[in-house]
């Protein structure tokens, strides 16, 4: 067996080779002008993990043809980060790419903004996490965001073909894919992690003469490979996923195990409560609206008091979170108004809900027969606020919980027929 891991070995040299991120690398796209004109920004990376952040990075230098230094901010620090500057002074048009640029702290950001002010380096930074949290403003400032999308299966498909097309190893086995649906599913849309998850099992069955590839064959090789967590691993994303589906399926027990497994493994305090502020609109919303106020206060909490006594707050929330009424309505209210939007396009707001700061726009009606609701009983009187195309759309469905059945009633007591309630 090849000791470069498959994913290594099949990297893609140029954008043609690349699979997936067409918005930002195909034909005339954005990103792919840049590269061919032979001047790019400093730039941030943001998108799941096995998207290909650290790939567009590598083809950019060689596309370039210009020195490439890479860190990691899981490992290196402001004197690493200093080194490479240093370094960049006697080399022109160095690229410096810092994956997990969203670990380094302020002190070490703050050491490159200099360096990419003056253009000594044009910094590439990956993240799996929204920068603008995570990177600070004055860095971000100066970079262009680049966002990468989820692969789609066909891409991830294509992705194991070209695997036995092409990889020397591969391509002298007799392989037969006959089901994907576990290697997908286990790999969760990562193409690293699905190309070594690949030839893992390859190799496990490398003593038969044709390949046969089952789920069923992938699901127990998986099993008996799995690793300790590791927050700079793959396992980092699972373990956080198990957290997630614990809370959502009411289970304190659950949900606390893998949050010690987390903590176990040094996991960012940041990391996991930012997911706990998500869930808590997410999953459960109006059922319980205290639930997200809570979360917050744990975010707030943990960043000032940190390891060892943020586990305490961490748990105290987790439980909560756990034992609390679900409703994912508002989430589902959200996507449904999103997909209406992107469906229908910009419709006009109806003129007796647009705001009238001008006489002009007053004289042509706009504000007119607008009622202003505390002016009637009850704070209330019927009027349409949708468009006229859309008008009676139900986006919002109050779960089956009893703070939701409060709200149903009351929306019901409102507008009676009109949307369902």
């Amino acid at each position: 067996m090849n000791a470069t891991p498959l994913a290594e070995r099949m990297r893609p040299q140029t954008l043609n080779d690349l699979v997936g991120q067409e918005h930002l690398t195909g034909k005339g796209s954005i990103l792919r002008n840049a590269i061919e004109r032979g001047k790019i920004p400093s730039m941030i990376l943001w998108g799941p993990p096995g998207t290909g952040k650290t790939t567009i990075a590598n083809i950019i230098a060689h596309t370039l043809n210009v020195p490439f230094i890479q860190l990691s901010a899981i490992s290196a620090g402001v004197k690493e980060v200093r080194d490479a500057i240093a370094a960049a002074k006697n080399a022109e048009g160095t690229i410096l790419f810092i994956d997990e640029i969203h670990r380094f702290n302020k002190g070490q950001q703050d050491a490159l903004l200099g360096a990419v002010e003056k253009g000594t380096i044009t910094l590439i930074g990956a993240t799996t996490e929204n920068p603008s949290f995570e990177v600070n403003s004055a860095l971000l400032s100066r970079c262009q965001v680049y966002v990468l999308k989820p692969l789609e299966e066909a891409d991830l498909i294509k992705l194991l073909q070209q695997a036995m097309e092409k990889d020397e190893e591969l391509k002298t086995k007799k392989i037969d894919l006959k089901e994907t649906e576990a290697l997908l599913t286990i790999s969760g849309g990562d193409a690293r992690k699905l190309l070594n998850l690949f030839e893992l099992v390859v190799d496990a069955m490398s003593n038969k003469k044709q390949i046969i590839i089952s789920d069923d064959d992938v699901m127990k090789i998986a099993q008996q490979r799995i690793a300790l967590y590791d927050k700079t691993g793959e396992q980092h994303y699972d373990i956080i996923s198990a957290f997630i589906k614990s809370m959502r399926g009411s289970d304190p027990n659950g949900a606390i195990y893998w949050l010690a497994r987390m903590i176990e493994g040094g996991e960012d305090v940041k990391f996991i409560a930012r997911r706990m502020v998500i869930f808590a609109s997410e999953d459960i919303s109006n059922a319980n609206p205290t639930a997200i106020v809570l979360a917050n206060a744990c975010f707030e909490a943990v960043n000032k008091i940190g390891y060892p006594e943020a586990r305490i707050i961490l748990a105290q929330c987790a439980t909560y979170l756990s034992s609390s009424h679900k409703s994912n309505a508002s989430y589902m209210a959200i996507e449904e108004a999103l997909g209406t939007v992107r469906k229908n396009g910009d419709l006009p707001v109806p003129l007796h809900v647009r705001n009238a700061p001008t006489g002009l726009m007053k004289r042509m009606g706009y504000g007119k027969n607008y009622k202003y609701a505390h002016s009637y009983e009850g704070n209330f009187t019927e009027q349409e606020f949708l468009p006229d195309e859309i008008k009676g759309t139900t986006f919002y469905d109050p779960g089956k919980n009893p703070r939701e059945e409060e709200l149903r009633k009351f929306l019901r007591s409102l507008w009676k027929e009109k949307y369902g309630y």
